[in-house]
């Protein structure tokens, strides 16, 4: 069992002894320390939070734990019930609400469950508010209401469509464009919250030939919920024998999108972000971009090709979100397939993601396959090499900025060392004695190779 407790929530497996899992005790506990910080946030007013789950097998019982413990506090409830992470988050600003809870493990398999925390902007909280919600679990300072003092609940099964009119209404979405193109399109849904989402939006935008693949939503996933090629095979045969334009897949909860081309290969999670940003920059010549430190350098290449300025950030959403208010970016997100739009909210969205990269593909006018070749191409590896626990790691990520401290070099999150257009980025494990190396080049060979070079050095300097 596992039960990890971090800034940004609580993530554990279901089942087993109190503080080792994601038990019932736990989901309470954190709750109540959750809607403490609320409370103690906005004294002396009536308050609300919305919640909202993806289709977890254990998502009615956490669910049912969340919203009884919220109401328990005092703390008025807006169920959204079977969601997506991106909904709640609109919800939250729609609702005026003084913060969010979305049940959800995103990516994780099902034995998963987590409590996601949201601010009242809709945004996942900061490491200080973090910090803040953990002491006061550990303390159990969190103080229930009398009787007469209990908040209230409602059910809003609407709001899914209110995001999907948000989408619609945006400037870089044109659904007579994609009505008109006429697109045959696949959907795996991994049995989860993309079975009735993705559909929803697809109807709305004007696609009338849809496909979902592991529509039943059951949260017994048909196969691992991350959505990287390997995952994807089954979207891939049934592009090619539905001879479709585009196959969609997206995690439980609907904030990470990866595309698969009417020829049965991926456009890579990577180029989401990519394709997506380049739509919108079309409308924005001269804006500014973020992504993380990990993805592609794609992204910036066709940012300063439009007069852009890109920016890069630490791993983690929290971190993109920070770094493009502070550069005002029009568009920004994660090489795993999040993208994050400003003008609909600060946080990743698949939905969003889908609607500009249609209407994208329907301008473009050729298919999916060539719209990716048209953009600069580049190759991820991905690689760590574990280190015995005697070993100081950042002692040994020192030295690596020292080896190559002629290059340019950023250690806002690890070290990462840039070789005209290659890079590599070293960083360290929270949790075990690790160094993630990611290296990006214009061929995988040459990816490869630069961390097979990097990982060599991380050994010489271990050895001496």
């Amino acid at each position: 069992m596992t039960l990890i407790k971090s800034i940004s929530g609580i993530r554990g497996t279901i089942g087993g002894l109190p503080n080792e899992g994601l038990t019932p005790i736990d989901v309470v506990k954190f709750t109540s320390a959750y809607a403490q910080w609320v409370i103690n946030s906005n004294p002396n007013q009536p308050l609300t939070v919305v919640i909202g789950r993806d289709a977890r097998m254990s998502g009615v019982m956490v669910n049912n734990l969340v919203s009884g413990t919220l109401i328990g506090m005092g703390v008025n409830v807006v169920d959204l019930g079977l969601s997506t992470t991106p909904t709640v988050e609109m919800a939250v600003v729609d609702y005026k609400a003084a913060g969010g809870i979305i049940l959800t493990a995103s990516h994780n398999p099902k034995q998963w469950n987590a409590l996601k925390l949201l601010n009242s902007k809709g945004e996942f909280i900061s490491d200080a508010i973090g910090k803040e919600i953990l002491s006061l679990a550990d303390k159990n300072e969190f103080n229930y209401a009398e009787v007469n003092k209990l908040g209230k609940y409602c059910h809003d099964d609407d709001y899914l469509q209110k995001h999907i009119d948000k989408i619609i209404a945006l400037p870089y979405v044109d659904t007579k464009l994609i009505e008109a193109a006429d697109f045959n399109i696949v959907v795996d849904a991994i049995n989860s919250s993309g079975s009735f989402a993705v559909p929803q939006l697809l109807k709305s935008l004007g696609v009338k030939t849809i496909n979902t693949i592991h529509a039943e939503v059951t949260g017994d996933f048909a196969h691992n919920p991350e959505p990287l090629p390997e995952h994807l095979i089954d979207l891939s045969k049934t592009v090619l024998k539905n001879k479709a334009h585009l196959g969609i897949s997206v995690d439980p909860d609907v904030d990470r999108l990866a595309l698969v081309c009417e020829d049965g290969e991926m456009f890579g999670e990577e180029y989401t972000l990519v394709a997506v940003a380049d739509a919108v920059l079309k409308h924005h010549p001269k804006g500014n971009t973020v992504s993380n430190l990990s993805s592609t350098r794609a992204l910036r290449d066709i940012t300063e090709q439009q007069g852009g300025k890109y920016s890069a950030s630490a791993v983690g959403e929290v971190n993109v979100v920070t770094l493009m208010k502070e550069t005002n970016a029009i568009i920004g997100g994660e090489g795993n397939g999040g993208i994050i739009l400003p003008e609909l909210h600060y946080g990743r969205d698949a939905l969003v993601g889908i609607a500009i990269f249609l209407t994208h593909l329907a301008k473009f006018k050729k298919p999916a396959s060539l719209l990716r070749k048209s953009y600069p191409n580049y190759f991820i590896s991905k690689n760590k090499i574990e280190l015995t626990p005697q070993i100081n790691v950042d002692k040994v990520l020192e030295a690596i900025e020292t080896k190559y401290k002629k290059q340019p070099v950023n250690t806002v999150d690890g070290v990462k060392i840039e070789f005209d257009k290659e890079w590599v980025h070293l960083r360290k494990s929270n949790t075990e004695p690790i160094i993630r190396i990611y290296s990006e080049s214009q061929t995988q060979s040459t990816a490869e190779s630069l961390a097979k070079k990097i990982i060599a050095d991380i050994k010489e300097i271990i050895k001496n």
